[in-house]
């Protein structure tokens, strides 16, 4: 009962953290990278001899003013920069190495046309987009035979509500990140806030299960418990599982983060905090929600 006592608590955290997340968006935008914008990714690594960042930017100059440098591991950079023609990529490999004073050795390179990248931009937004109405959809199905107190259809409202908490709070520290270290958004990051949606939508479905459980027996043990009540114990039957599951999926994530590829370290980073914010929303902000709705109506 603590979570549904003590709601308007965590309607203001996380009120405060939707607004910094919005501000940030405002403040900074997201620093998208050549999946969404096109150009180019090229990683280099040099064996013997590492040379300084700042004479790697000087070879980048002439070609792309607007190029980004970020170290990778102890002998390798990962280069941003536009989209390059075939003979523009292997002159700017044989400049990279230096006249042969450091050998640059390419272990990847992507390159990607402005318009594929705007129509992955799209399809990534029409993604989420869809995901979010299919599971507002099943879980307004789901819970058709749910009328009292509350509505079916307010579930679904009350998912969504989670639901963009949950992709909100990771967007914002990407795009604080973004701002502070460069960090460039890919189609990972999307696959990543998909995941969020999946595994958050889960958790609040246990808790709304439980919750309809919980009102069916009340209903026929003529228990007379208050709709508070119920979703109070609901929420306390069932934190223990959401929290420990989540908690093993994160220590997985918080391994892959330290020690995986730094391909997919930010992927790892996306993961672990839309996890946190949804395992949160879940037992924090719909199930209150649920209490919420259900006083407003009394009042009506």
């Amino acid at each position: 009962m603590f979570v549904i006592t003590h709601r308007k608590f965590f309607y203001i955290v996380s009120g405060i953290l939707v607004v910094a997340s919005l501000a940030a968006l405002a403040l900074w935008g997201l620093n998208l990278g050549i999946d969404f914008k096109g150009g180019a990714l090229l990683e280099v690594n040099y064996s013997s001899g590492m040379p300084e960042k700042t004479d790697i930017e000087k070879v980048l100059a002439p070609i792309d003013a607007y190029a980004s440098v970020r170290s990778v591991g102890e002998s390798g950079f990962i280069i941003r920069l536009r989209e390059l023609t075939d003979d523009e990529h292997r002159a700017l490999l044989t400049e990279l190495s230096f006249g042969g004073a450091h050998a640059a050795t390419e272990v990847r390179f992507d390159s990607i046309g402005p318009l594929l990248g705007r129509e992955a931009a799209l399809k990534s937004l029409l993604a989420i987009a869809l995901v979010i109405i299919c599971i507002v959809l099943f879980i307004t199905f789901a819970f058709r035979k749910v009328s009292e107190p509350v509505s079916s259809w307010k579930y679904g409202v009350i998912t969504i509500v989670a639901l963009l908490h949950d992709v909100l709070i990771p967007v914002g520290v990407f795009a604080y990140l973004g701002h502070s270290a460069g960090v460039e958004l890919d189609t990972l990051f999307v696959t990543a806030l998909l995941v969020v949606l999946g595994f958050s939508v889960h958790d609040t479905i246990v808790v709304f299960d439980r919750v309809r459980e919980h009102l069916r027996m009340n209903k026929t043990l003529n228990q007379n418990k208050s709709f508070e009540t119920v979703v109070g114990e609901s929420v306390a039957a069932t934190m223990g599982r959401s929290i420990n599951t989540s908690l093993t999926t994160i220590i997985a994530l918080v391994v892959l983060y330290f020690i995986g590829p730094v391909s997919t370290q930010y992927f790892s980073l996306a993961l672990i905090i839309g996890i946190i914010a949804g395992t949160y929303s879940s037992i924090c902000i719909a199930s209150p929600l649920l209490v919420t709705v259900e006083k407003w109506q009394a009042r009506g």
